[in-house]
């Protein structure tokens, strides 16, 4: 019998109480509006789980910690939105290259820079993935209500641990702050994955040695600092021991397995809705705070007569392209609707543009995108 419990709940707080029954149990962050619910109950409910919290003086530094709370073997999370999200990008490539598990929640508001502090945007999807420079990894998910938050970001600790790889929790100010009905699930009923740690003696234990490597996931074993097992944590590119190399195969080898171990097994997260598309002509792609008006305008459109879907990603990165060519073969016009100038629509447009026609719905004025906006662009107006 399930001890699930409902209450009425904000999108920020929901993700936080759905981190720590994931396991989380360290936060270091810097509050920044629409995201700073998540730091103040982190700073209120960690110590009770026996966590902890550090307010640190700015959103490097943030980054920084969380890379050292995961290397001290604690599931570790930050959140911030944009401009904090710019200040972490050099040390999120640096958890990409040491494979760091680790959760970065980004509250989407309008920039750039100081931007719309207080409004909704969806303008850091190209960011979460190309944001830190060089060929790297990056797993993105956008959830779309209140109880998706709550379950997903259970889902980014899970990926970042068994990938051993920073997850970017991609919401938007319209999620962060809008209450809805949550079931909080018994602690029972929550997944928790964890780490692969060496089994071996501490002698015997070689850091990104092959044979200890799992041939599905590429991932080695990653002991916790004090264990009695010698690592060797940084940034460059490295060899087996863990030590720098300026070797060009060996680094060409890393950079490659690192790209792979999320590309090849995107069909182990990829995640999204699918919504009247059985009979649909025409599909409007929507994720985030987006996709609440894009279903509500597929019901009303419906409801006029008109045979159209929803397609709704959860996973942003990697880009689900299967799914969007299957779909794009299927109608004879998607519409993708997000609050920018076409980030993900550029995406969509190259994989299905082949297949049918694809058209941007865009908004960047601090609003979130409505159904009368999207029913008017099916409906052929502008």
């Amino acid at each position: 019998m399930s001890n699930s419990k409902y209450k009425l709940a904000q999108g920020n707080e929901a993700c936080i109480e759905g981190a720590i029954a994931a396991g989380m149990r360290f936060f270091a962050g810097y509050p920044i509006t629409p995201s700073t619910e998540l730091a103040e109950l982190s700073a209120k409910n960690l110590p009770k789980v026996g966590g902890k919290f550090l307010q640190m003086e700015d959103e490097l530094a943030s980054m920084a910690a969380v890379i050292g709370g995961s290397c001290a073997g604690l599931k570790s999370m930050t959140a911030t939105s944009g401009p904090g999200f710019s200040l972490m990008q050099e040390n999120l490539g640096y958890a990409c290259l040491a494979e760091i598990p680790c959760v970065i929640v980004n509250v989407q508001r309008g920039g750039p820079s100081t931007g719309l502090p207080t409004s909704p945007s969806q303008g850091d999807v190209m960011q979460a993935k190309w944001g830190t420079h060089g060929d790297h990894p990056a797993i993105a998910l956008t959830p779309g209500s209140v109880q998706e938050t709550y379950e997903f970001i259970g889902t980014a600790f899970n990926l970042a641990e068994k990938y051993r790889t920073p997850v970017v929790y991609l919401m938007d100010e319209t999620i962060g702050h809008m209450r809805e009905k949550l079931m909080v699930k018994d602690p029972s009923e929550i997944e928790q994955l964890h780490r692969v740690k060496p089994t071996c003696e501490p002698k015997e234990f070689v850091q990104y040695d092959d044979k200890f490597m799992d041939e599905k996931t590429m991932v080695h074993p990653l002991p916790a600092f004090g264990t009695g097992y010698r690592i060797h944590i940084t940034g460059l590119t490295h060899d087996k021991t863990g030590f720098p190399t300026n070797d060009n195969e060996v680094s060409g080898k890393l950079v490659e397995r690192l790209c792979d171990k999320v590309e090849k097994n995107i069909d182990d997260f990829s995640y999204y809705e699918e919504y009247k598309l059985e009979d649909a002509e025409e599909a409007v792609i929507a994720f985030g705070g987006v996709s609440r008006s894009a279903k509500q305008a597929v019901i009303e459109l419906r409801n006029e007569g008109k045979k159209v879907g929803m397609f709704r990603p959860i996973t942003i990165w990697p880009l689900l392209e299967k799914q969007i060519i299957d779909l794009a073969k299927k109608v004879k016009r998607i519409y993708v609707a997000e609050m920018n100038l076409g980030q993900y629509f550029y995406e969509v447009q190259r994989v299905a543009s082949n297949y049918c026609e694809v058209v941007l719905i865009s908004k960047v004025t601090g609003e979130l995108i409505t159904p009368n906006e999207i029913k008017q662009r099916v409906n052929g107006g502008k």
